[in-house]
């Protein structure tokens, strides 16, 4: 039978497929409001007492060393991310290893990094798990966003039992409300945050009891594990709004061994302060991916990696903060071959693990190059 009104027909397939792509939007967006956290309250005498809190936002702290970034968002780096977008993603899938199950976490220091800065870490019999973000977008929404250049190299549920898991700050790659929310159901251990991040934590349901919050230099124990949220030259955020959350590094003690972890930081004389402090480290997790003379004050280049794992007093420096996303500007596997270059010149120590492989600080696995079969 032919169609007598071919034009209302097209107008109603057209208004189908409108309706149905609007649906699909607001699917993908039904999480968008929780995902951006919750503010913590500016009256709340743990925030506005510290020493990092000022006129309503955490600050960091004065730096000779930290170099200028930009101010406001820089055309060029802006133009640059988006139009010059060569060699910024690996040319094949990343090569991986799947890490074998273990009953009892280390001995010693050992290292699990599962790409990006998600990492656990056993150290004498404890195990911490490091930023945690298992979905396929760092993002508050599920359909866009920067994804994942390989998949996780375990599933979640896969983890073996932590005894605390720790967040350096609440930006998207780093803080992640859909892995936070299963980690609550899958594990019984504590999250243990910079000050204010306990809001997100309370929105996204985990218990009053599982949250701690720490201020710089603050420490909490937890049987023979020590951490110590120790400082960071960096910013927080999750919405049009900035610095209402405090960021930091994390110190993971055992009864005599030491990691660090940098979190996300640009160069500063915190680390040589650490290094007195709570150094030396065995072994240290530093940034070394996302970075751009734009913002040279958040992000650290690969040279300015070594040199804050000099000043740290660490050994083994394991690179994070690479690999997974695509954050910056540089070609995919720059990080690693300019941190090559200059931990040869420096003689600093180094493991570069496939997402998935276990480091034995004690014994690291050799450098295979195992990145430029696909950069």
């Amino acid at each position: 039978m032919s169609d007598r009104h071919p034009g209302r027909r097209s107008r109603l397939l057209a208004l189908t497929a409108a309706a149905a792509a609007a649906g699909a939007v607001a699917w993908s967006l039904r999480d968008l409001p929780a995902a951006f956290g919750r503010r913590p309250d500016p009256l709340d005498p743990r925030v506005r007492n510290s020493p990092q809190f000022r006129d309503g936002v955490f600050h960091n702290a004065p730096s000779e060393l930290a170099r200028k970034g930009a101010e406001r968002p820089d055309s060029d780096a802006v133009r640059r991310m988006l139009f010059e977008r060569a060699g910024r993603v690996p040319s094949g899938p990343v090569p991986m290893a799947r890490p074998e199950p273990v009953e009892q976490a280390a001995a010693g220091v050992e290292v699990v990094w599962y790409g990006h800065a998600s990492a656990l870490v056993e150290v004498e019999g404890s195990r911490v798990l490091l930023d945690p973000i298992w979905s396929d977008r760092c993002s508050p929404a599920a359909q866009v966003g920067p994804k994942r250049l390989h998949p996780m190299p375990v599933e979640l549920t896969e983890l073996p039992p932590v005894d605390a898991v720790l967040i350096s700050h609440d930006h998207y790659d780093h803080l992640d409300m859909a892995t936070v929310k299963r980690l609550v159901d899958l594990q019984s251990a504590p999250f243990a945050v910079p000050l204010g991040i306990g809001g997100h934590l309370r929105r996204w349901g985990v218990p009053e009891h599982r949250i701690i919050e720490l201020d710089w230099d603050e420490t909490c124990t937890l049987g023979e594990l020590t951490l110590t949220l120790t400082s960071a030259h960096h910013f927080s955020g999750r919405g049009l709004t900035r610095n209402t959350t405090l960021w930091g590094s994390w110190v993971i003690a055992g009864p005599s061994r030491k990691v660090f972890y940098t979190g996300d930081s640009g160069y500063f004389e915190g680390y040589a302060r650490i290094g007195e402090q709570h150094g030396p480290f065995d072994a240290a997790l530093v940034q070394v991916g996302a970075y751009d003379e734009a913002w040279a004050d958040i992000h650290m280049t690969p040279e300015d990696a070594v040199r804050a794992h000099q000043d740290l007093r660490a050994e083994l420096m394991i690179p994070v903060h690479w690999c997974t996303f695509n954050l910056g500007i540089h070609p995919w596997a720059e990080p690693i071959e300019r941190l090559l270059a200059e931990a040869k010149q420096q003689a600093v120590p180094l493991a570069v693990p496939r997402p998935g492989q276990r480091v034995d600080v004690d014994s690291p696995p050799e450098l295979d190059g195992w990145w430029e079969t696909v950069s």
